[in-house]
């Protein structure tokens, strides 16, 4: 535990998380943030509970430290740091992160919670911190700086207004921009993509998963995914534990048209997973599943009563890229699940995330009539 105080200054003290119960306060620390922020969801605590604990594969090449700050014996601030191996293999092992940061508009709070992530990651020999991750790039990651009119959908994350001029406070600085689309389901497919799709329409397969061969399908696409996205900065590999984590959620909540396969030579070649937007539910539990809320979340999907959705995942494989057929692969992949989405209700989707200097896909979504609405932040610090 440190403390910090300065005249005229509340008494600040830095716990870390040790036991259940700093835990518990150290989930619940956003309520106090976004207490008066309407566009905030609660997360839901049982889910916080299982990613936090030693279930989540993650830890099987991650390790991390948690704080929480008081201030008059109030929380008002959080922060986690970690170490990935993965990322350290690629990126050198003097790389570290910042996570799952939340705090109150004070210069002071946010100044210790840094100071005992900094000092946790230095004491390891890091040198290098960028974040937020929470708790790697393929989770939530990055601050909103821009968009804060409109609640975040499904795992994506919200922030305070004044993250960015905390972290410049703190010496951080930006290092990669993520951004989030939106567009309605019913927009007409341009004549020149549709010409693309049509001229490669008898060599690419389109079909929906196959729930009788799960295991199979969920490996070919993490497959997929980790050979699309090898090139992009910051890219981790999923490893087969945490795709297979991802999937449990998948075949729990979606129907298998909402994974979509494109084959070519009678091998995937791309896919998209798309998924309703949870949050218009999770908005109104208040982090709850109990007693009722499991019921109301099961009741919304099965009566299609959500009206927007989330394409998070998305893939073409390195062979294709830059090349026709590549294009007509992604084109194909955005086109078809709308008449699914269409059909349960759904009027509109984000594509996120996609990063600023990805112009393929930027050129894409322009040409669909798409609106980039919202803005995420990585930040980095050299020790």
């Amino acid at each position: 535990m440190t403390k910090h105080d300065k005249p005229g200054n509340p008494l600040v003290t830095v716990r870390p998380v040790m036991t259940y119960r700093d835990m518990s306060k150290f989930i619940d620390v956003p309520w106090h943030i976004y207490a008066n922020d309407p566009m905030w969801v609660p997360p839901l605590r049982l889910e916080r509970r299982f990613h936090f604990s030693r279930y989540n594969p993650f830890f099987k090449h991650g390790e991390w430290q948690a704080w929480v700050a008081f201030q008059n014996g109030r929380p008002v601030g959080r922060i986690s740091a970690q170490i990935d191996s993965l990322h350290q293999e690629r990126y050198g092992t003097d790389s570290g992160h910042f996570g799952l940061m939340e705090c109150i508009d004070n210069s002071e709070v946010f100044a210790a919670l840094m100071l005992h992530a900094e000092a946790w990651l230095a004491s390891r020999q890091i040198r290098r911190i960028s974040g937020p991750f929470n708790l790697s790039i393929n989770q939530e990651c990055g601050i909103l700086v821009d968009g804060f009119d409109t609640p975040p959908v499904i795992m994506m994350p919200h922030s305070a207004r004044w993250y960015d001029r905390l972290l410049t406070e703190q010496e951080y600085y930006p290092v990669k921009d993520l951004l989030a689309y939106r567009i309605r389901v019913d927009f007409e497919m341009p004549l020149a993509m549709q010409m693309l799709i049509d001229r490669f329409s008898s060599t690419i397969i389109f079909r929906t998963l196959q729930r009788n061969k799960f295991d199979e399908e969920m490996e070919a696409l993490r497959d997929i995914f980790n050979d699309a996205w090898s090139e992009n900065w910051g890219f981790i590999p999923f490893t087969q534990e945490e795709f297979a984590e991802l999937g449990s959620s998948l075949r729990l909540l979606l129907p298998d048209e909402f994974i979509q396969i494109a084959e070519v030579d009678g091998k995937p070649a791309a896919f998209m997973v798309s998924l309703p937007n949870l949050n218009e539910v999770l908005a109104k539990l208040n982090g709850n599943l109990l007693p009722f809320g499991w019921l109301k979340l099961i009741k919304s999907i099965r009566n299609q009563e959500i009206r927007s959705g989330r394409i998070p995942l998305m893939g073409v494989r390195k062979q294709f890229h830059n090349t026709p057929l590549g294009l007509a692969l992604a084109c194909l992949v955005i086109d078809a699940p709308r008449q699914t989405a269409i059909a349960r209700g759904i009027e509109e989707v984000e594509m996120s995330w996609i990063l600023e200097d990805n112009m393929a896909m930027r050129n894409i979504l322009d040409h669909l009539g798409s609106e980039q609405y919202k803005r995420y932040r990585i930040y980095q610090k050299i020790l």
